[in-house]
């Protein structure tokens, strides 16, 4: 394929185009080319890395500092996705729809504002993920040439239980709702919103240092926009955005044609709070017709009462996703991508849910089994090149409380790696972040430093892998000694129903909860809510990865149960 894509972006952009390009300061005036799209992708995303770069150095609190929970990206002055950095997907494909409501609701925009929202039915996904929308201006011009946006995960930002992931029933549950508003109007501070914001979370001070990182991050992605239309000249720099978006869109649609034409039919499922209640069933119908992808997800189970509702740009997120995995690294990540895709929601389902609906753990649980039924349905039309289901859950833990050292509220957000399902060249990863997540672990000495904490156990889960032709990647186990008293709550997937395999490979193992007090085990659903007391400890094991490969045919060679 990638020589095709190659031929495509040569037919679209004539070799003729191509810049001659001077060591002088003469702005460009030539027509993009492929030579220049190219260092202009790179300029473009090099906005995105320098934000995500400053977030990462300046913030507080460990699970944006060590983890990389954040993501930065560029749009265009008219609110289009120009270039993300490769940060966290579930992040990054949502954020159009952030960036829209931004645009919608605080336009006209002056040189110094900054948009705060994490309404997840006005442009977010859950509460937790606070978006950033800042206008660039350059000296002369009086309407934004672009703009620069952030999305981090705060570790509260309250709601019922500490850390902002609690087994809700309805959003209000779940913390302070942020509609779209001007945080910072013509450089100056709306104190009275910052003020609201920190009384309605339990650690004040790490949001306040978290936010600020933020706000760092879209000074220097103003200063680098503006860097390049300075070097370059504005004309030159617009054309290659045009340039880059159309061409995002001719990749797509060449990467789309490549699938056979016809209709691919997949399902899987979500398992409820109440491990006695029936699966949740996510359901989807890939219709591939020329270069043009349809995913119809009707039949999907209606909104539920718990937390695993999604809303519309979530989806959004995890089919863009999956096209740029078949597309590989050279597809410029921009508004072109989403053109040849139709995403077809039954209103009021589990995957376009209406307010009040909770939706915490829709952005981090069902993101992630989103991708697992894209992927089987495309493993029919694409069988020898997809991957089998991979460990399908971020293991979600949050904990809160009183340090007794200090006297001082706690609240922790973390997820956690587990196995990758083994594809048709070899096996899968282990202990890794999969699919929608792509955040680092927090190191030990972090967590036992800044917590009242102590880590007993992190290690591979040997075996949890589903074996077959190449084996899933291994599982990890995280023991957690709880020094101090604290309300816990894990929202994880996997712990009913495996991590299938694929093409006669086996399925990875189920991840297990498990509490002991005074040496007493207990077994826990895969989401839940509780108080701990100190010396209880928590162990985490999450799933290992579907196998790929094996001697069974037909039905157990796509991934259905037999």
């Amino acid at each position: 394929m990638a020589g095709a894509m190659a031929d495509a972006l040569y037919q679209f952009f004539p070799a003729s185009d191509l810049y001659q390009w001077h060591n002088t300061s003469q702005p460009m005036t030539a027509a993009p080319s492929p030579a220049s799209l190219e260092i202009f992708k790179h300029l473009f995303a090099s906005i995105a890395e320098a934000m995500g770069v400053t977030l990462g150095r300046t913030a507080f609190s460990p699970n944006i500092k060590e983890r990389l929970d954040h993501s930065c990206a560029v749009f265009t002055g008219d609110g289009r996705l120009l270039a993300q950095a490769l940060h966290i997907p579930v992040h990054l494909g949502a954020m159009p729809a952030s960036v829209r409501a931004a645009l919608a609701r605080c336009a006209p925009f002056a040189p110094g504002d900054v948009v705060i929202l994490n309404d997840p039915y006005l442009g977010g996904t859950h509460l937790p993920d606070i978006t950033l929308v800042s206008p660039v201006f350059d000296s002369g011009s009086i309407s934004p040439l672009f703009f620069v946006a952030s999305r981090a995960h705060h570790a509260d930002i309250g709601g019922m239980a500490p850390g902002s992931m609690p087994l809700s029933t309805e959003i209000y549950q779940e913390g302070l709702i942020i509609p779209p508003l001007k945080l910072v109007a013509a450089g100056r501070r709306n104190d009275a919103v910052w003020e609201l914001i920190l009384n309605n979370v339990r650690t004040p001070a790490e949001r306040t240092g978290d936010l600020a990182a933020q706000l760092a991050a879209h000074a220097i992605g103003a200063r680098r926009a503006l860097e390049i239309v300075a070097r370059y000249g504005l004309a030159p720099v617009q054309a290659h955005a045009e340039g880059l978006i159309a061409y995002a869109a001719q990749f797509a649609r060449a990467v789309i044609a490549d699938i056979p034409p016809g209709d691919y039919a997949a399902e899987d499922f979500l398992e409820p709070a109440d491990p006695a209640a029936a699966l949740i069933p996510l359901r989807v119908s890939l219709r591939v017709r020329g270069e043009t992808l349809t995913a119809d997800f009707t039949g999907t189970a209606p909104a539920v009462a718990g937390n695993l509702n999604a809303v519309r740009a979530i989806v959004e997120s995890a089919v863009c996703y999956v096209l740029r995995c078949l597309a590989g690294p050279g597809l410029p990540l921009n508004a072109g991508v989403f053109a040849p895709l139709i995403i077809v929601l039954e209103p009021g389902s589990l995957l376009d849910a209406q307010r009040p609906s909770a939706v915490a753990a829709g952005n981090v649980e069902t993101s992630q089994r989103l991708v697992d039924v894209l992927f089987r349905a495309l493993a029919r039309a694409l069988p020898g090149r997809l991957p089998a289901a991979s460990q399908g859950t971020m293991n979600n833990l949050t904990f809160g409380g009183v340090d007794p050292a200090t006297g001082r509220a706690f609240a922790y957000y973390e997820t956690m790696g587990g196995g990758a399902g083994a594809g048709p060249t070899g096996p899968g990863a282990s202990g890794i972040h999969v699919h929608m997540s792509n955040t680092r672990n927090t190191p030990v000495e972090v967590l036992e430093y800044a917590y009242p904490i102590r880590v007993e156990r992190y290690a591979l889960r040997p075996g949890s892998g589903g074996a077959g032709l190449h084996a899933g990647g291994d599982g990890l186990q995280r023991d957690l000694r709880f020094l101090a008293a604290a309300r816990v709550t894990v929202l994880s997937e996997r712990r009913r129903l495996p991590p299938w395999g694929l093409q006669g490979g086996q399925p990875g193992a189920l991840g297990e909860n498990v509490l002991f007090i005074e040496g007493v085990a207990t077994s826990l659903p895969g989401k839940v809510s509780l108080d701990v007391p100190p010396g209880a400890l928590l162990s985490l094991r999450s799933p290992g990865g579907g196998g790929w490969g094996g001697r069974l045919e037909g039905d157990a060679a796509l991934g259905r149960r037999v």
